[in-house]
C-alpha cells in the first residue's frame, strides 16, 4: 500500500465551466491531465489524499459529477475542504450523495493498521499579511479545536489497533527518548490533513505548528498555495514534522507519493 496526495484539483465539470487556465498556461488541460497521471500511480490498494479545493461547484448536487470522476479513479480516497470548496454539506449529505464511494474529513481523524491520519480544513494563521484580527480569529481557534479533534481521533484510532498503547502524552515522552511506542512490527505514523499552511507566510510558528509537536506528527500535507513565492518560501520540515505542499500546480498536476 503506497500513500499519495494532492490538492487544489479545482475541477468544474467537463468540459469546464470554469476553465483553469485563465490563471495561465499551465493550467491547459489540467483536469486531463490530473486523472491520467492519478491512473498511471495509483492502485487500487493504494490511499489518495486531497486536500481541498476539489470542486468550484457551489451546491453538493452540482459538484456530485466532479465527485463522482474522482470516485472512480484508483484508490482509497479521502477528502477535506478548502476554502473555496462551498458545496461542502454535512458528513450525512455527502455520505448519501456519494453512496460512501469517497470518505470525507472534517475534524475527523482514523487509522489504517499503524498509519493513523485525519484533518481539517485549517486557516490563515496571526500574523500573516491577509489575516485580519477582527474577522479571521474566532474562525482559526475553530479549526485549531477541529485540527485538535482529528488528531486526538487518530490517537483512539492506533491505541485501538494495538500501534500504541499509552495516552498520547505518554507516547510523546517515549518518542522523546527513543522508546518503542508500538506493539505491531511498525512504529505509528501520523498524517495530517490541512488545506491551509500549518503557519504564515511568514513561516511562524502557529496553534497548528504547536499541535504538530504536541502529537509528534511525521506528515502535514497542505494546498492553497499557487504562486511562486510560497513554493519557493516552503520549508520540507517544520520541527520534526516533514511538509508536503501538493497544490496541483506546485506538482505539475501529478500527486505526490507520501510512503
Amino acid at each position: 500500500m503506497k500513500i499519495f496526495a494532492i490538492g487544489d484539483l479545482h475541477f468544474s465539470g467537463e468540459p469546464p465551466t470554469k476553465p483553469m487556465d485563465v490563471f495561465g498556461p499551465h493550467w491547459q488541460n489540467h483536469r486531463e491531465r490530473i486523472i491520467a497521471a492519478w491512473r498511471e500511480q495509483v492502485s487500487d490498494d493504494d490511499i489518495v489524499f486531497v486536500v481541498g479545493d476539489t470542486s468550484w461547484a457551489l451546491r453538493l448536487a452540482e459538484a456530485v459529477s466532479d465527485l463522482k470522476a474522482i470516485a472512480q479513479l484508483p484508490g482509497q480516497i479521502y477528502l477535506i475542504r478548502g476554502n473555496h470548496d462551498y458545496w461542502w454539506s454535512s458528513a450525512k449529505k455527502m455520505d448519501t450523495a456519494m453512496q460512501q464511494e469517497l470518505t470525507f474529513l472534517q475534524g475527523h481523524g482514523t487509522a489504517i493498521d499503524h498509519i493513523a491520519f485525519g484533518g481539517t480544513r485549517g486557516y490563515l494563521c496571526p500574523n500573516d499579511t491577509s489575516f485580519d484580527e477582527a474577522a479571521d480569529t474566532s474562525i482559526y481557534a475553530r479549526e485549531l479545536l477541529r485540527t485538535e479533534a482529528a488528531l486526538q481521533e487518530m490517537e483512539q484510532a492506533l491505541r485501538k489497533n494495538g500501534s500504541v498503547t499509552s495516552t498520547t502524552e505518554t507516547v510523546a515522552t517515549q518518542a522523546d527518548n527513543n522508546v518503542a511506542a508500538s506493539s505491531s512490527a511498525h512504529a505509528p505514523i501520523r498524517i495530517l490533513l490541512l488545506h491551509y499552511p500549518p503557519f504564515n507566510d511568514k513561516n511562524e510558528p502557529s496553534g497548528f505548528t504547536e499541535l504538530l509537536e504536541k502529537y509528534k506528527v511525521d506528515h502535514c500535507i497542505f494546498g492553497h498555495l499557487h504562486d511562486k513565492n510560497s513554493f519557493d518560501r516552503i520549508p520540507e520540515t517544520f520541527g520534526n514534522t516533514k511538509l508536503h505542499l501538493v497544490s496541483a500546480d506546485y506538482m505539475d498536476f501529478k500527486l505526490k507519493q507520501i510512503l
